[in-house]
């Protein structure tokens, strides 16, 4: 059976003596207070939940998988994810690093980055359930309305309920220039939205109280290609004007995508029947708003990648010190023994160090950026908030190729480290590769 250990102390060298987080919090007013101490408390509950809470059920929710009742449409997540999330709502985890006026604790966003690298290494398919909210609670910071943000932001933001994006159609993914879904204006200032989405994470679960769709879509005046789309909030369930859930919105989730890897999370076939929905933003601009979202979850991909190679490695580390095969070709190393570890071979060792590598260098890379992010939102200084913001524009996309190209090279070597256990289930390396696919 696999192993996690939170990499607190590498996480720390990174925040505290390459970036000195310290000294650059107190330039900004509203993290002016946040220093060592409290981060590194933070980042040790929150590795504790991770390793004690996620990380256990990351095999099973593998083999279980998600079931989807055709039915109702509604969806059953692996046994102990529910739990888990209420655990994980009821610690304030979800609220960490919002705004404290819906509810959040006010945290920098980069502590809130070296949690989610844990919960990714701990359990990916999991953690991808509170981790689309996120996405979803910035675009609706940027460009919601005064009503939107009320209606939806402390709910996402105290984690009581989810968030998806909706952008893929069966006939585009990345020319979304071409997607068909529909939205009608009703006299009561809402839209009727009709058409189907594919590839929808965490589109339908049983885990939160309702989930708010943000779906892309075109008015019946939108001109052609991507300046016609634009960007609706359209929840599970009808919110009452005094906040409570009403009637089940016709959102549903038509079949559930059977995918090489992340089992436990459902990737729904999401099919519009007149949902009803509120507009994001200004008509025809829904893209520019999305993109808010689009980069979040770019990042977040980043680190998934990061968060499966760090736990890769881990656990070739260990096996490599444990297994024993061969000498090594300068002689014996552990002459009480019959055969030296086989960390002591070059190829086996150039495996470990590239993942090694990957990890160290990813996580340098994530944190850094999630500083920028840090910076653009709060630093006093003007340019440095626009020179935070060119930087992260620029960096964000790499983050995501080539943290995910990296987490692939380096999950499949410390399978290999393994030899022929490393396809046998039960070590679980086999899982981190294909999950980081």
């Amino acid at each position: 059976m696999p192993t996690y250990n939170p990499p607190l102390r590498d996480m720390q060298f990174v925040l505290h003596e390459v970036l000195h987080i310290g000294d650059e919090l107190k330039q900004m007013p509203k993290h002016a207070e946040t220093d060592a101490d409290t981060i590194n408390a933070v980042l040790e509950e929150a590795g504790k939940f991770a390793a004690e809470v996620t990380f256990p059920l990351n095999i099973s929710g593998d083999e279980e998988g998600c079931v989807l009742d055709k039915a109702t449409h509604e969806v059953t997540t692996p046994k102990g994810f529910k739990e888990a999330y209420a655990q994980y709502v009821e610690g304030g985890w979800a609220a960490l690093s919002c705004d404290p006026q819906f509810g959040g604790q006010g945290l920098p966003f980069v502590v809130n980055q070296c949690f989610y690298e844990m919960l990714n290494s701990a359990n990916q398919a999991w953690t991808m359930y509170p981790g689309l909210s996120h996405g979803a609670y910035e675009a609706l910071v940027a460009h919601g309305t005064d009503e939107q943000k009320k209606t939806y932001l402390p709910k996402l933001t105290s984690g009581e309920w989810t968030g998806t994006m909706c952008l893929t159609e069966p006939h585009c993914g990345t020319d979304l220039g071409m997607l068909r879904t529909k939205a009608e204006p009703q006299v009561d200032g809402h839209y009727k939205l009709t058409g189907s989405k594919i590839f929808i994470s965490a589109g339908e679960h049983d885990m939160a109280a309702n989930i708010i769709h943000l779906v892309l879509a075109r008015l019946p005046d939108a001109p052609r290609g991507s300046k016609g789309i634009s960007l609706f909030a359209v929840p599970k369930f009808i919110v009452k004007a005094d906040g409570s859930l009403g009637e089940r919105n016709p959102i549903f989730c038509a079949g559930l995508e059977h995918k090489m890897g992340i089992h436990g999370n459902a990737t729904a076939q999401i099919v519009l029947e007149g949902a009803v929905g509120s507009l994001v933003g200004e008509p025809h601009k829904g893209l520019a708003a999305m993109f808010v979202m689009m980069n979040a979850a770019r990042l977040g991909v980043g680190n998934q990648s990061l968060g499966l190679t760090e736990v890769a490695f881990q656990n070739a580390l260990a096996y490599a010190k444990d297994r024993i095969q061969m000498r090594s070709l300068t002689g014996p190393k552990a002459k009480d023994k019959e055969a030296d570890p086989i960390i002591v071979h070059p190829d086996v060792r150039k495996m470990l160090l590239t993942a090694k590598a990957y990890a160290e260098g990813g996580r340098a890379l994530q944190i850094w950026c999630t500083l920028l992010l840090d910076k653009e939102h709060n630093h006093p200084d003007e340019k440095v908030r626009k020179d935070s913001g060119e930087l992260v524009a620029l960096l964000t996309p790499i983050v995501k190729a080539f943290i995910t190209d990296n987490g692939h090279i380096a999950t499949n070597a410390c399978m290999q480290v393994f030899g022929g256990h490393g396809f046998i289930k039960e070590w679980g390396m086999e899982q981190f590769t294909r999950d980081n696919r």
